[in-house]
């Protein structure tokens, strides 16, 4: 798995799944059948296509971002926004000089 682009949370979430034992949950009927469910809806996931008008300008601007972090540039846009409404990217603050 290409995990280049997954911060440290993500990673170590990764990470602790190779500790699950499995089968403890088979034998859990209960949150078997909730994985179950979740795992479905997670299969479902639905993508909706999204049209946005920027200037070509700004876009090889984009494009030249995205290749620097190894990524196609739609993918890289789709990470920014996936990142910025789950408040892991945030606005840096700038301070003006003092007088």
């Amino acid at each position: 798995m290409k995990t280049d682009y997954i911060d440290k949370e993500e990673k170590a979430l990764i990470d602790s799944l190779d500790d699950l034992d499995l089968t403890k949950i088979k034998s859990d009927t209960k949150n078997s059948k909730l994985l179950q469910k979740s795992a479905k809806e997670f299969v479902k996931k639905e993508e909706t296509k999204m049209n946005i008008r920027i200037s070509s300008n700004e876009l090889d601007k984009i494009k030249a971002k995205a290749e620097q972090e190894g990524l196609k540039y739609q993918t890289f846009i789709k990470s920014i926004l996936h990142k910025y409404i789950t408040g892991q990217l945030v606005e840096e603050k700038h301070q003006r000089p003092a007088s």
